[in-house]
């Protein structure tokens, strides 16, 4: 069964701050977390905060969230009712913003919603999935005020 798709919403600030960071990153991939509230279980799709992160890969093909940022973002959304981690975005630096079979297998949460922003073509594509049992469903993104 399929998990439901909710469109990701993001503020101009946030998708900027993702984008920024995923620059910021090269040559290698970088990464952040998404914050925001879930319904049943279930991302909304809206974004409360958008947290760059240290990928402590220091790799252009592959990402790990460095553990103090992981831990971070867990306490800040235990501090806000309503909150929680919904997702983890992430930087290809030569190819296509579609999920590689390494992100597939390092798919930690099927709730979580999987932001994928390419710099392959000189101008940043950000697209986003879910990743349910190694079925991958994209999402509609849309920009916010």
């Amino acid at each position: 069964m399929s998990a439901p798709t909710p469109t990701l919403r993001l503020t101009a600030h946030q998708h900027a701050v993702i984008v920024g960071h995923c620059y910021d990153g090269l040559p290698d991939e970088a990464c952040g977390l998404l914050l925001g509230p879930m319904r049943d279980g279930e991302p909304t799709g809206v974004v409360t905060e958008a947290r760059p992160c240290t990928n402590v890969d220091r790799s252009a093909r592959t990402y790990t969230v460095a553990p103090h940022d992981l831990l971070r973002a867990m306490r800040a959304a235990e501090a806000t009712e309503g909150v929680e981690i919904i997702g983890v975005w992430h930087s290809h630096t030569h190819t296509a913003a579609y999920p590689s079979p390494t992100d597939v297998r390092q798919a930690v949460d099927p709730a979580w919603i999987y932001p994928i922003v390419s710099l392959r073509d000189g101008i940043p594509s950000l697209r986003a999935y879910r990743i349910v049992d190694g079925e991958i469903t994209e999402l509609p993104v849309e920009l916010i005020r």
